[in-house]
């Protein structure tokens, strides 16, 4: 699986690369051809200021934008983002900064925002980034919660777009599953890859892949 790998950048910027690997992913809801290792755009300093440059881009001078709730691990990427959107000359700039906050898991399995965190949700200008958009449920999940915490969803960006029906939402990513050759995505009951008897190889996840 791994010995399949390869690596693929953004033209404009080379530093902002992810390990594509070939092989047969289960998620919660479905089957991939392809798992995409962004590890090192969320945990490498370096990278992640590079990741975000690209991803302030679409912002920079036609939004607005008070708070960025990360979801899925992606707050180093966040501050840097919200670093990036308050560079002088930038129409995104507040007196106050940009909040950098994340939701949790209720005990109801549903996304909320810690009491001390609602003031920065509350008749903001929210951008969402999150880390892939494949089945859309993770991203309807946090577009809800911003909804009920009285958020304006001023901006979604992710770091792989997978999800061809976006539901006339524009989603700015650093990549999509059109630059993967192959790249495929099945219902869990109706994968070909389960056809062809091919056996599973990892479970993936938001922390990234398990071994099957």
């Amino acid at each position: 699986m791994e010995s399949k790998a390869f690596n693929l950048s953004l033209k404009n910027n080379p530093a902002v690369t992810v390990k594509v690997i070939p092989g047969h992913f289960t998620t919660s809801s479905s089957h991939l051809t392809h798992f995409i290792d962004v590890g090192s755009l969320k945990s490498n300093a370096v990278v992640a200021r590079e990741a975000a440059r690209e991803l302030a881009v679409p912002y920079s001078y036609n939004k607005y934008i008070e708070t960025i709730v990360c979801m899925e691990r992606t707050e180093v990427i966040g501050a840097y983002l919200a670093e990036e959107l308050m560079q002088k000359g930038m129409s995104s700039v507040i007196d106050n900064g940009i909040f950098v906050v994340t939701p949790i898991n209720n005990n109801l399995g549903n996304l909320s925002f810690q009491s001390s965190t609602v003031k920065c949700v509350l008749n903001k200008n929210i951008l969402l980034l999150v880390t892939s958009v494949s089945s859309g449920h993770t991203l309807n999940g946090a577009i809800d919660c911003i909804t009920y915490y009285g958020g304006r969803l001023t901006g979604i960006s992710a770091l792989f777009l997978a999800l061809k029906d976006t539901q006339d939402l524009e989603i700015n990513s650093l990549f999509t599953s059109d630059e993967i050759p192959g790249y495929m995505k099945y219902g869990s009951r109706d994968c070909d890859m389960c056809r062809a008897g091919q056996k599973l190889d990892a479970l993936i996840s938001s922390e990234g892949y398990t071994k099957l």
